[in-house]
């Protein structure tokens, strides 16, 4: 059992039937009454974030997360086969630990299974930019490049996002996995 004493950045507890990564904290000794921790946690499952006020007699579990590197492979139903790049061992892994960022999977992509020590996988990481190729959008007209806003375009996974205007069907572009975002044209 940990206590708040232990408490530090990157730690993963049990907390509310669940496992959440400590973001930060920040140790409270208010003048008057006992000292309290205030801290923001990161589900790992969804990716939410609360903030949370720990009292100084509050006890929760340390969860010891493996993070490992795998080569999404290809979509088998509803799992997404992965392959350790060492040994060539492949892993079934269910796809809804991806939630809405699953059509930022492209085939052969370097991901981080996160799991914990008994084997069972709490989450998958993306890395932070991708690059796809748009499939469709709107054809470009002239005089629209002076507005500020974008179209809409999707690559070749069916992923939705807006684009400038210049961007035209077959160009590779770069985009943010944290917001699923537009960042630059790729080479």
């Amino acid at each position: 059992m940990a206590t708040m004493a232990d408490i530090r950045n990157g730690m993963v507890i049990e907390f509310k039937d669940d496992l959440y990564e400590v973001i930060e904290f920040l140790h409270v000794k208010p003048g008057k009454g006992p000292a309290f921790l205030r801290s923001k946690l990161k589900n790992i499952r969804t990716g939410r974030v609360l903030e949370n006020t720990f009292r100084e007699s509050d006890t929760f579990n340390e969860v010891r997360i493996e993070r490992t590197k795998k080569e999404y492979l290809y979509r088998d139903g509803d799992f997404l086969v992965l392959m350790d790049s060492d040994n060539y061992e492949q892993m079934h892994i269910d796809g809804s630990l991806l939630g809405d960022k699953e059509n930022l999977l492209t085939e052969n992509m370097e991901v981080i299974v996160s799991g914990t020590a008994d084997g069972k996988v709490v989450g998958i990481e993306l890395p932070t930019t991708v690059v796809q190729t748009i499939a469709e959008c709107e054809p470009n007209l002239k005089g629209n490049t002076a507005s500020g806003s974008g179209k809409v375009a999707y690559t070749e996974t069916g992923l939705r996002l807006m684009v400038p205007f210049f961007v035209e069907p077959g160009d590779k572009i770069k985009i943010d996995t944290r917001t699923g975002e537009y960042i630059e044209r790729a080479n």
